[in-house]
Parts: structure tokens; C-alpha cells; sequence
């Protein structure tokens, strides 16, 4: 590093460095890796798709930042006058569909193993694959160190406004938009005496991590022990609950919250419970705040306590008010508020992470005249054994990041499952009790056990009749 090359050295986040110390502790895991996957259809001008990137690149700071902590008491993030982003391509267009995907498949495993020199950004890559003519699959790699989820959007506008201008010949400069630097500022002038105040009376009392009692798999042995499971909501689900919150005035990340309290309740067999959630972490009094391009999310916990004879109504409008209380203090450190926490030094706070965000589909609207963008995904990798995240738009989604190690593929699948089902409860009986719905739930689970039984049994039943007896000849 010569120190004519750098533009700005500052300290981290702290969610920055709670990142930061997992990817360390796990270098080759894909740890805080994410992939965007879509595909692009047109005819792709390569010299204005390239020259659009690196002008994003050149103007947004945390995409020319690299992160150093070795031999130091702290680590800091260096940003860099002048990153070249290199853009890889391949061409698959002779394999089949079949060999395509398989091929996919392997490149993105080996991707996120491939991970990044944390000193020397850019920390994203972007790989470009054609697979027949005009049709390419674009695979968008990046460190959550520089980005969070509101940045994607961001950045994908101003990808699609650029190219469009380069392909018609105008060169084309964006608004300058504040650097993250800004924000780091804000962080340190904040006061954390009236936050300390606030999560120890709202953490009094709490003293164990709620667990979901499940049964784990424990599967040591699979090389890439992190998976996803995703459902799309009913339209028929998605009409109720959007109904039911906007005619009682509560948010959809409300209603998700709510859900999942019960559901981990059910499972934990405790009427206390605790689990992560994740904020935007943009304050509001930081002008301008909306555009910069940096890691602003922050992860809190939130306690939920059910009593049995509720009415969920009321129930969630105080889990609403309770929730909104929260976003004061949204820049609190984790680290400090498990400091501040009776939970035992060591254990986490919490085990399971929900978080709303838009969905990934809407993103094809911005598609321009040459070139449209389908099949948007993300695949995503955090610290915490299971993350639920609610997709926003037209239709709702449900989509579950977990450790396979763990965590069996069938009880994902029915935990996305029951959620539809509280869900649906939610719109059709508004004033019932709490019990009432974790009673459902139980009898769902009871009929599935039945099922399984059943199930086993004429697996077995099968076998028997596979079995030819042996004739023994006694001479």
C-alpha cells in the first residue's frame, strides 16, 4: 500500500467488525459472501456494460475500500483513489441446458469458496457468462463488509441509467452522492448512555438463549453446509394478510415478527422469547443518507412475550409499538447490548434472524430499451444458524438461509410452512386468542407425525413383502 494511492483511512462499523471477525475466523467459507444472480437478455454492448461499472465503481467510496487488522489494536478500512474492477467471461454456449446448470451449480460453490484478499478491493467481482445468443448470466459477487440490501438497488438503477446513456454515446456523470465516511462520523458522536438505559430494562430478566428444539442433522461432513429453502405466498394468503394490516394500521413486518414469535415459541416451549432482527440503520438526521453506498444494516434483538389468553390484534399493535421503540437506538452495537444483557457470557443472544426487504423480481423493472433483466436470486451466508427473510412486492415471499449441518431440509420446509399457515390464520380469524393459534400450529405438526408414521410403516411393509422366504431342505 503506497500512501500516495490512498484517499481515506477510517475505523469500522460495528456491525463492520462483527463481519468482519467471522469471515476471519472462517476465511474460506463464504462467510458475509453474497451472490446476485440474473439473467441479462439483449444485445450487450461489453464496452458500455464495462465502462458503466467502473464509473460506479470510481464513485462510490466503500467500493474501492479494502480492510486491514493485521498487527493492528483495531482494524481500519483504507479506501483507494483508483480500483480497476476486472469483469470475467465465459462462454457455455456449446453445453447443453442440463450441463449448463450443473456447470452453474459448481461455479457458484467454488465462487464463494474463491472469497476475496480483504486488503485489496474491489471486494466484488462480476462474472458474465453467455449462454445462447443475446442471453447471459450475470453472477454479482460481493462482501456484505461494503454493501447492504438498499445499496443493490441503488447501484442497479444507476447501472442501468449509465449503460443506456454509453450505448447512445453520451457521457453521462451522476450526482455526487455522500461517502460513507460520513456516516462512520455520525457513529462516533453518538451518546450510548440513554441506549445502555434502554436495553437493560428491555433485556432485564431474560437469561437463556431461546432455542428452536429441533431436531439436528449434525452433518459434519458436507463441504458447503449452507443452504436455502424459499416458498412464494398464495395469492390467496398474500390478499388476506395485506388486508388485515392495512385495516388495523400494522406494517408486514409486523405481522412477520408476530408469526415467528409464535412459532418459536411453539418450538421452544417458552412464553419468553428472543430473536434477531435486522434494521436499516440509516438515521434519518444524517442528510442524505438515502444514497450512500455502504454496510448501514444493524442486528438487534427483539423480545417478544406471549401470554395464552391475548388477543392477537392488540398483541401485535404493542409488538408494533415495542418494535418502533427499537428503532431509536437502531446503532447500538450487539456487542454492547450483550454486554448489557443477564443472557451467560459466551452464549448468544439469539439463535434465528428475520428480515424484510424487497423483492429481488421487482429489480426487472429496470430493464432498459436493449436489455432486460429476468430471474433475479440471491444467495446470501450469515453467522446465525437460521435467517428468515419476508420479500416484499406484489406477492409475498418467505425464504430461509440455514446451516445444513444442523438443520434438517424437512423441518425448514415446514417451518416456511407453518408461517404460511399463521399467516393465513392471521386474515381470517383477527380476534382470536394466542393459544388458539399455537394450538393450530400443534395440530398441523400432529398430523404431520401421523403422516410420517404412516408413512414409515408402509415403507416397511413394502420391504416385508420384497422378502422371499428361503425353503430349507432338510435331507
Amino acid at each position: 500500500m503506497k500512501l500516495e494511492d490512498v484517499e481515506y483511512i477510517y475505523t469500522l462499523s460495528p456491525t463492520q467488525q462483527g463481519m468482519l471477525f467471522h469471515i476471519l475466523a472462517e476465511p474460506n467459507s463464504g462467510m458475509y459472501l453474497e451472490q446476485i444472480l440474473c439473467t441479462l437478455q439483449g444485445k450487450l454492448n461489453f464496452s458500455a456494460f464495462n465502462k458503466a461499472w467502473q464509473q460506479i465503481v470510481e464513485r462510490h467510496p466503500s467500493l474501492r475500500t479494502g480492510f486491514i487488522s493485521k498487527n493492528l489494536d483495531k482494524p481500519v478500512q483504507v479506501v483507494y483513489r483508483r480500483v480497476k474492477l476486472v469483469i470475467e467471461q465465459y462462454d457455455w454456449q456449446n453445453f447443453s441446458n442440463y450441463k449448463q446448470k450443473e456447470q452453474l451449480n459448481t461455479f457458484l460453490e467454488l465462487d464463494r469458496q474463491r472469497s476475496f484478499q480483504l486488503s485489496e478491493p474491489p471486494l466484488m467481482r462480476l462474472t458474465l457468462i453467455c449462454l445462447d445468443k443475446e442471453v447471459y448470466q450475470l453472477i454479482w459477487t460481493t462482501y456484505h463488509l461494503i454493501l447492504d440490501g438498499w445499496c443493490t438497488d441503488i447501484l442497479l438503477k444507476e447501472f442501468f441509467t449509465l449503460y443506456e446513456a454509453f450505448c447512445q454515446g453520451d457521457n453521462l456523470q451522476l450526482q455526487s452522492c455522500r461517502p460513507y465516511r460520513d456516516y462512520i462520523a455520525w457513529l462516533k458522536k453518538q451518546d450510548l448512555s440513554a441506549a445502555e438505559a434502554f436495553w437493560r430494562q428491555k433485556l432485564m430478566g431474560f437469561k437463556k438463549t431461546t432455542s428452536l428444539a429441533i431436531n439436528r442433522s449434525f452433518n459434519y461432513d458436507k463441504k458447503d453446509n449452507y443452504a436455502q429453502q424459499q416458498i412464494q405466498l398464495s395469492a390467496t394468503v398474500t390478499a388476506k394478510l395485506k388486508s388485515f394490516a392495512k385495516h388495523h394500521h400494522l406494517t408486514l413486518n409486523t405481522l412477520f415478527l408476530g408469526a415467528w414469535a409464535l412459532l418459536l415459541s411453539h418450538y421452544s416451549k417458552e412464553k419468553d422469547v428472543v430473536f434477531g432482527t435486522v434494521m436499516s440503520g440509516r438515521p434519518v438526521t444524517l442528510p442524505g443518507v438515502e444514497s450512500i453506498v455502504g454496510l448501514f444494516v444493524n442486528t438487534l434483538p427483539t423480545r417478544v412475550q406471549i401470554s395464552p389468553q391475548d388477543s392477537l390484534v392488540p398483541w401485535l399493535k404493542k409488538l408494533q409499538s415495542q418494535y418502533n421503540q427499537l428503532r431509536q437506538y437502531e446503532h447500538t452495537p450487539l456487542i454492547n447490548i450483550q454486554s448489557w444483557s443477564e443472557v451467560s457470557g459466551g452464549l448468544p443472544l439469539f439463535e434465528s434472524l428475520l428480515a424484510c426487504q424487497n423483492s429481488l423480481v421487482d429489480i426487472s423493472r429496470l430493464s432498459t430499451t436493449n436489455l432486460k433483466i429476468n430471474n433475479v436470486s440471491l444467495f446470501s451466508r450469515s453467522n446465525y444458524p437460521l435467517t428468515l427473510i419476508l420479500l416484499l412486492g406484489s406477492s409475498l415471499g418467505l425464504v430461509a438461509h440455514y446451516d445444513s449441518s444442523f438443520f434438517k431440509f424437512i423441518n425448514i420446509t415446514r417451518i416456511l410452512n407453518y408461517l404460511q399457515i399463521l399467516f393465513n390464520a392471521f386474515g381470517e380469524e383477527p380476534n382470536t386468542q394466542l393459544e388458539n393459534l399455537v394450538n393450530l400450529i400443534q395440530e398441523y405438526e400432529n398430523q404431520q407425525k401421523a403422516d410420517d408414521l404412516e408413512r414409515m410403516r408402509n415403507i416397511a411393509a413394502n420391504k416385508l413383502k420384497n422378502i422371499q422366504p428361503k425353503t430349507i431342505v432338510i435331507s
